[in-house]
């Protein structure tokens, strides 16, 4: 029977690690669906000035090569 006693701390650690991942599984109380609605509601209700995405970078047209040469002008040396 002393030969099975390291698995005392291997037994230790997975009753643990059961009671952690079922506290973790409880079942939480419902939100209110009245308070939810309301924050949709004022979220949705702001007037907010209507943004663009920034322009996409044009594709660069594929040469075969690893490395690119960039499409900016090169500053003056």
């Amino acid at each position: 029977m002393e030969v099975l006693l390291w698995l005392v701390p291997a037994a230790v650690v997975t009753v643990l690690a059961m009671g952690w991942v079922a506290w973790l599984g409880r079942t939480r109380r419902e939100p209110d669906r009245e308070v939810l609605l309301a924050r949709l509601e004022k979220g949705l209700g702001r007037s907010t000035p209507l943004r663009y995405a920034a322009p996409r970078p044009e594709a660069d047209r594929g040469t075969g090569l690893a490395v690119r040469r960039s499409r900016l002008p090169r500053p003056p040396a």
